[in-house]
């Protein structure tokens, strides 16, 4: 297999094991969600996971840390020979109660809707001197 099909399979089994069907229209909604540059068309998503294309780097990042793996792991896989697994989440937080039942009807929100609702989280936690992990490129003109 090329380097374009390995990595369309890695993806498609990063998507299943984050909870999402590995298919062109959720991939593109998700990732629009958490992406700040122009928006990936449906046939762009298509393209990545029927190895045809790889993302850029930056693409590359976003759907690393939303997937929960290193880029690196995602785009080249393990390096040969070295018998490594795909690595663990770090970031993962067991979820119950109010929790799930915020983040269940979050999912089910419409896309701008979801937009709008991240930005308000954000703006609560700057406001309380937290400071969330930034998935927005810094704003230089």
């Amino acid at each position: 297999m090329d380097e374009k099909t390995l990595f369309a399979e890695r993806l498609k089994t990063a998507l299943i094991a984050a909870g999402y069907e590995p298919r062109p229209s959720v991939l593109e909604r998700e990732f629009n969600l958490r992406y700040w540059g122009a928006p990936m068309t449906f046939q762009g998503v298509r393209r990545w996971l029927r190895g045809e294309s790889v993302p850029a780097q930056d693409k590359l990042q976003v759907l690393a840390g939303w997937l929960g793996l290193e880029p690196h792991y995602l785009r080249y896989g393990a390096r040969a020979g070295d018998g490594s697994q795909p690595p663990q989440a770090t970031w993962a937080i067991a979820v119950g109660g109010e929790e799930d039942e915020v983040l269940r009807v979050y999912r089910g929100l419409p896309d701008e809707q979801r937009q709008l609702l991240r930005q308000v989280i954000l703006t609560f936690a700057r406001a309380s001197g937290l400071e969330p992990e930034s998935s927005e490129p810094s704003s230089q003109a």
